[in-house]
């Protein structure tokens, strides 16, 4: 018998029908022996998140305003969901020890991190399977940093007096104490990751509402097609330039362990998803790239001085400007005597004369101009490695979209083209490359 470890998202476990479907796909597979949950999400438009209402909570509580009434309806629709179906849970009890914790004067973290563990008792009792807390197995520092090789070992101990489990996502505890923490963003992503590799699981099933990912926004392309293969490095540069993608804690466990991710849609089982690897396989394929993906509002500063290449340290003067600036810099194009620095408007926070101001002062070029108001658009794909022309390709269809292209950068490994455009062109620059390659 194998090992998957199966994570289900918020929208998953929203509601009996939800969790009837999640129960369904557990028990296709004998080798899905531990499945980590989320929190209900919305069972409707006009719905609430039980981690939302939480939040609200915590926040009554904090301003000495009454929250019995939000508690009662978080504890209303976990009661009716175990009823419908048929889960033994005692929820009064549980919700009489989270009301003494709260009236003590308890954390944020500890209130928020109730919706993935209560979830995670209905759902236990509903598979059948034992409920194994987070709390007792994944540990933090004081400074909220989890501590990885800790947290390994504790899953290892653990999880082996478990043949099958169900553990609460989204939290653990600071080392050494009851205290709760929860991870700042993805939590029950990372926590199905860091399971996945203290079990040496054979795949780690990320369940969702989409069948995987998209070659591109939908929002901007009409019915992109899925990538049904990834390997972790397209997928950082994918997330990088904005792809709604996995955080990248929720990756970094597998990865380091080689276990591949499928993610999955809990409402169409049989699509089989995108596969997430750690190298992608070297087989012949038509498809050049595996996606495209991009941010708007960037500014390039453009600086030109003759001879800068005999100038040492040039680019560190420029770098060291920057990090005053509290800024980083997200390309830096260069040739023999000039070099642009691309720095997102959000960093510049409204600075740029000053930060202009800065360069002429300290670097003394020849020419410095600026370009606002410009987006990044990345090309990915190990394909394009094993093709000639593509950045020839790609040049062509925007300049027959009629589209201003005003920086190209391709990195030494050969599977990310980046291009500048102005933001206007943003969508129209992403539809020409989709059409080009797709």
């Amino acid at each position: 018998m194998g090992i998957k470890v199966a994570k289900f998202g918020g929208s998953s476990a929203a509601d009996v029908i939800q969790i009837r479907k999640l129960r369904e796909i557990v028990e296709a597979d004998p080798d899905r022996r531990y499945i980590i949950v989320s929190a209900p999400g919305k069972r409707f438009e006009e719905d609430n998140k039980i981690t939302d209402i939480l939040y609200l909570c915590y926040t009554h509580m904090e301003h000495k305003l009454p929250y019995d009434q939000l508690l009662q309806v978080i504890q209303d629709r976990f009661t009716s969901t175990a009823v419908n179906l048929g889960a033994d849970v005692d929820f009064a009890k549980e919700f009489d020890v989270i009301k003494q914790n709260m009236a003590e004067g308890c954390t944020k973290d500890y209130v928020a991190s109730r919706g993935e563990y209560l979830s995670a008792k209905l759902i236990a009792a509903y598979l059948g399977y034992d409920f194994v807390d987070g709390a007792d197995m994944i540990f933090f520092d004081e400074k909220g940093r989890l501590l990885e090789e800790e947290t390994n070992e504790a899953i290892k101990r653990e999880l082996a007096n478990h043949e099958r489990a169900v553990i609460p996502g989204f939290y653990g505890t600071v080392a050494g104490t009851d205290n709760i923490k929860t991870f700042s963003r993805g939590g029950s992503d990372i926590t199905g990751s860091i399971v996945a590799r203290a079990t040496g699981a054979d795949v780690y099933e990320n369940w969702t509402d989409v069948s995987g990912f998209l070659m591109a926004d939908p929002h901007i392309v009409d019915n992109p097609k899925p990538i049904h293969e990834i390997s972790y490095k397209e997928l950082r540069e994918l997330s990088y330039m904005g792809a709604s993608v996995l955080h990248e804690d929720a990756i970094h466990p597998a990865r380091i362990a080689n276990i591949p991710i499928n993610i999955r849609n809990t409402n169409f089982p049989d699509d089989p998803g995108t596969i997430i690897k750690a190298h992608h396989e070297d087989k012949e394929s038509n498809d050049i790239i595996t996606g495209i993906a991009g941010k708007k509002d960037f500014t390039v500063i453009g600086i030109y001085k003759n001879m800068m290449a005999r100038e040492k340290g040039y680019a560190r003067r420029i770098l060291g400007i920057l990090d005053d600036f509290d800024c980083n810099f997200e390309h830096i194009p260069s040739g023999i005597d000039n070099v642009s620095v691309v720095v997102s408007n959000k960093d510049l926070d409204g600075r740029l004369d000053e930060l202009m101001e800065a360069f002429e002062k300290r670097l003394e070029p020849d020419h410095i101009e600026c370009f606002e108001n410009m987006s990044l658009i990345a090309t990915v794909g190990y394909g394009m490695n094993r093709r000639k022309g593509v950045a020839a390709q790609l040049i062509s269809a925007l300049a027959n979209a009629n589209i201003n292209l005003r920086m190209i950068e391709q990195g030494s490994s050969e599977i990310n083209i980046i291009v500048g455009v102005e933001n206007k062109d943003f969508e129209p620059a992403i539809r020409a490359i989709y059409d080009a390659f797709a």
